[in-house]
């Protein structure tokens, strides 16, 4: 398997380059140069695998020049080993939806499925380079702890990551800052997501910095991310369908991450009809599926705040793909971004987009409408982005069956949910310690200058 760059597709890149470097040097995303393809007589094959055995079929395929298949079977086991259900992910029946229940690793969100697998890798892969590395992430929400749970207490690893201040619930930021161990450090910047993604990619593109640290990231603009989320498309596809029929999606979407996984699962040939981008009042990308302008305005903060993005990065990978692989126009694209704060993609392009998306917006009445009328019709208790999922999928006539992708448990959003269902939801037992303990975590000013002074000086 050989990746290139959105930006240049002429350079060749092995899967340990990308998995270390997480943005290509160019500032563009790392993709696979072909995509694997699945026959329908291999995927009958896969309908009766373990979840644990899909992963190691499908991560293979990406990654064998670096690992056999005994050292992903060590990695996949050892990533889901401490999962609180047998398959790593759960499926309930809510009318006539199919509910993905993704939460059920370390950290109670999807964001731990890819990341422990991540976490494993680089353990393996930094032992046998004796080498050191300083992970640099910003998160939403929910990529903080599941890095930070992944990462804390190996060894050769560092792991710095930015969260927007108060813009995150406060049981999100303490699965990350009641972490006590020596190679964890959280930086709560004064600002926003959106700035927070934007100070971890200038760090990359300061070829002068990044090198000195060997700097490394695990946002979904990592490819590791993208493939390890394939896996549960493959997993509820065999659950929910029937004689091959294709099924739909309906994906809570900030940075375009987890639905592109899904994206991916179709061109390796698994049987989906449409992906569905939900998104909150921050609709970048309702809109340019719409319009075909790509422009970010304002972030607003919501109830469903891990979607709270203006920037869909990983947006860029689709347009790559739209324009078949033309790297050249996507760097004009983005230079048009840079320039404009914007760019326009052209009609044949948006419907050749529009052939496997849909888009839906979902208000904050809506959303928490939505939170309280499944608790009380399924006796189901869901967190907002789920609800903004279920809600996106409701506003289309779908012929087939969809399956909504339920992304964080409850608890992390607790207040909203009880607010509007009068059910508090509680943490699991053994993660009830984290509202008590201790907080570690450093405030600093928006100032890229000196986040990157701060993470220089620990570094080493």
């Amino acid at each position: 398997m050989e990746y290139i760059s959105t930006r240049n597709k002429e350079k060749v890149f092995s899967f340990r380059d990308v998995f270390l470097k997480g943005l290509a040097p160019d500032g563009g995303l790392f993709v696979p140069k072909k995509i694997p393809f699945f026959t329908s007589k291999e995927l009958t094959n896969y309908k009766s695998f373990s979840y644990n055995e899909l992963a190691i079929e499908i991560i293979l395929k990406f990654c064998k020049n670096e690992f056999n298949k005994e050292d992903i079977k060590e990695i996949i086991n050892k990533s889901y080993k401490d999962f609180r259900v047998k398959n790593v992910v759960e499926i309930k029946k809510i009318g006539n939806l199919n509910l993905l229940e993704l939460f059920h690793g370390p950290t109670l969100a999807f964001k731990d499925i890819a990341m422990q697998v991540i976490g494993n890798m680089y353990e393996i892969i930094l032992k046998r380079n004796n080498s050191k590395i300083n992970i640099v992430v910003a998160t939403s929400g929910d990529t903080g702890a599941a890095a930070i749970s992944a990462i804390k207490d190996r060894s050769n690893i560092k792991i710095f990551v930015l969260h927007p201040e108060n813009k995150i619930t406060e049981v999100q930021r303490k699965f990350m800052t009641t972490v006590n161990s020596n190679n964890v450090f959280n930086i709560a910047v004064a600002s926003n997501f959106d700035d927070c993604q934007n100070f971890v990619k200038s760090m990359f593109a300061d070829k002068k910095f990044s090198t000195s640290i060997n700097m490394s990231g695990v946002n979904s603009i990592n490819w590791a991310r993208i493939m390890a989320q394939i896996i549960y498309y493959f997993y509820s596809y065999f659950k929910v369908s029937k004689n091959g029929e294709k099924i739909n999606f309906s994906v809570p979407t900030g940075n375009f991450g987890d639905i592109y996984a899904g994206y991916i699962a179709k061109k390796m040939g698994l049987p989906i009809d449409k992906l569905i981008i939900a998104t909150n009042s921050n609709d970048i990308l309702k809109r340019a599926i719409k319009s075909g302008i790509y422009k970010p305005l304002k972030v607003q903060h919501t109830v469903s705040p891990s979607m709270d993005i203006q920037v869909a990065s990983n947006f860029e990978r689709l347009i790559f793909d739209a324009y078949s692989n033309d790297s050249d126009k996507v760097l004009k694209l983005m230079g048009n971004l840079d320039k404009h704060g914007e760019f326009k993609l052209e009609k044949n392009i948006l419907e050749k987009i529009k052939d496997s998306f849909f888009s839906a917006s979902i208000t904050e009445k809506e959303t928490k409408d939505i939170i309280k009328e499944t608790y009380k019709n399924y006796e189901v208790l869901i967190d907002p982005h789920t609800a903004v999922a279920i809600g996106a999928a409701k506003k289309f006539k779908l012929k087939n069956k969809t399956v909504v992708l339920s992304t964080a448990h409850s608890a992390k959003f607790f207040d909203v949910v009880l607010s509007e269902t009068k059910i508090k939801p509680e943490l699991p037992k053994n993660l009830k310690t984290i509202l008590v303990k201790q907080e570690k975590f450093e405030k600093l000013p928006n100032e890229l200058k000196k986040i990157k002074s701060y993470i220089f000086d620990r570094s080493g």
